[in-house]
């Protein structure tokens, strides 16, 4: 998961164009933040899918429950400091 500037800082996409493949917008207001939103991912077939979410509410309780997880904000980006931590049982 990265912000639409992190992928234009990047070079991954133009300022008036959405992101290409494997990127795919979020949609969000302009002004969420992590204080009150929580972005959120799960795997599925093999690839991340994310949302952005209202912290404490229902909804983020039941996607908790359903497997998915809440994405650090220090791994909110693009490059290898970004992305999930590699797993314990890894290689």
């Amino acid at each position: 998961m990265a912000t639409h500037p992190q992928l234009i800082e990047a070079g991954l996409t133009a300022t008036d164009a959405l992101p290409p493949r494997p990127w795919h917008r979020v949609q969000g207001s302009v002004d969420a933040s992590t204080m009150w939103y929580a972005v959120m991912r799960k795997q599925e077939r093999g690839v991340y899918i994310g949302t952005l979410v209202l912290r404490h509410g229902d909804h983020h309780t039941l996607l908790g429950e359903r497997g998915w997880e809440e994405i650090p904000i220090e791994e909110i980006g693009v490059g290898p400091q970004a992305g999930p931590a590699p797993s314990a049982n890894a290689g």
